[in-house]
This record gives C-alpha cells, structure tokens and sequence, in this order.
C-alpha cells in the first residue's frame, strides 16, 4: 500500500466505459488507475500496485497472457478476473485469485478486492509470524532463562510476536466464508511456475 495509507487498485479493462465506471464506483476507497490495453496494464504495473481487476478478453494481448506476465514478474498483487467469458476447464491452470463474470455491481467490485486484501494481509503476517517464531524458538533452545530476561531484544522479539498473533486473530475474526475460500484457495493452488492462457 503507499504512503497513504490507501490500496492501490489497477483496472485493466479495453472497454473504457467499462473501466473507467469501475474506477469512479471504487475511487472513493482506494487509489485507483486505469489501463486499457494488456500492454498499459503492464506498463502500469509496479510492487506497489495491490489488487488488479483484469479483464480476460482483450485484443492484441489477452488477460490470461498479462495474469501470466505478474506472477512471471514475481509481484505480490492480487488478480481478480473481471471477465464476460463463462469459466471452462482452462481456467485451471490460470494463477488468478478471484473471477469475477460481468455484469459486476459495484458491491461484487467491492467484496472482491476487500476479500482479496484480507487474505493478502492475512499471508504477510503469517510469513512474519513464522520468521518471528523460528527466532524466538531457536533462541529459547540455545538460551537461559535468565539470559532470555536480561535481552531487551528479545523482549522486542516477543513483543512482535505477540502483536503479529494479535493481528492474525482480529483478521480471522473478521473472515467469512468468501474469505477461509479465497485464502485456502490460494494456499492450495500456489505453484513457483504458474502458467495459464486467456
């Protein structure tokens, strides 16, 4: 997210009226652009880019050739399909998080990124939790009591430690069932070389 606090969200869509509605129904919540064409979307594409509305069906370069493009690139964003095309089969192989069938009302607009932020924050702190516990693990086994008191970085350490757990059961607390979907979605389907056409 940047500095403002604000999630950046990029909707890619070669229909403008399409995409520009779309912007205008989320500009009030989050930092918006738009791209429309494959090619603007990965021109447009940085890290700190957070959920992308991709359209599948586009001329010149298809949606499934730009989802391909940003988990090539290694980015952290988020992809929603925003596609009139009805899921197939094909749609297997394509590393997307959501998909989305047009018509889409602002409300699916809005569900759809809130879910996929959820989840993503839910993965950040769950790799930061663990990172933080392997630490406090590996330095318990090696350490006194005594010496694990007298640490002030350690104290810092279980501090983290506990505010990222603390972080972790507000988000849960707050899932639903779209949520525990996306996110265990995500966790079963993450493969190091995604791969998927349009």
């Amino acid at each position: 997210m940047t500095g403002t606090n604000r999630a950046q969200v990029l909707v890619v869509d070669d229909e403008r009226e399409v995409a520009d509605a779309y912007a205008a129904q989320l500009s009030d919540r989050y930092e918006v652009s738009t791209a429309y064409s494959g090619h603007e979307a990965l021109d447009a594409l940085t890290p700190d880019v957070d959920v992308v509305l991709l359209d599948r069906r586009m001329p010149e370069l298809a949606g499934g050739d730009v989802l391909r493009e940003i988990r090539e690139r290694g980015l952290d964003a988020r992809v929603a399909m925003v596609t009139a095309i009805d899921p197939d089969f094909d749609i297997i192989d394509m590393p997307f998080d959501d998909y989305l069938v047009k018509p889409a009302t602002g409300e699916d607009l809005f569900d759809t990124v809130e879910r996929l932020l959820t989840c993503a924050a839910y993965e950040s702190h769950v790799r930061t939790f663990y990172a933080l516990s392997s630490k406090h693990a590996a330095l318990q086994a090696t350490k006194t009591d005594a010496e694990l008191e007298e640490s002030e970085e350690f104290r810092e350490l279980r501090a983290e430690l506990e505010a990222h757990r603390a972080e972790l059961d507000r988000i849960v607390a707050g899932f639903d069932e779209d949520d525990y979907e996306v996110l265990l979605r995500d966790f079963d389907t993450q493969d190091p070389s995604p791969s998927g056409g349009e």
